[in-house]
């Protein structure tokens, strides 16, 4: 069964620094839109990002979750590029 789902999925080519570039952009924008609509960003330990006020000064679980949405939005965008032929 393994065999017959692996050959289902389509090739997404090789690493390149574009779909870098996506995914870090993905987690930057994960970073300034989720620590301000979280209901309690400040309990915590605060993270030492530069610009706390461009970043709204959050904590490392509002960081923790803002990183991972960010690389499941990057990933989901890769992803979906490749299978239209963009990148």
């Amino acid at each position: 069964m393994f065999l017959a789902v692996q050959a289902t999925v389509p090739d997404t080519g090789e690493w390149n620094w574009i779909k870098g570039l996506i995914i870090t952009g993905a987690c930057l924008l994960c970073l300034l839109i989720i620590p301000r609509t979280i209901r309690y960003p400040d309990v915590g330990r605060k993270t030492p990002l530069p610009f706390p006020l461009l970043f709204n000064n959050p904590s490392i679980a509002s960081f923790m979750a803002a990183m991972s949405a960010g690389h499941l939005i990057g990933i989901g965008t890769v992803l979906g590029l490749s299978n239209l032929g963009i990148i």
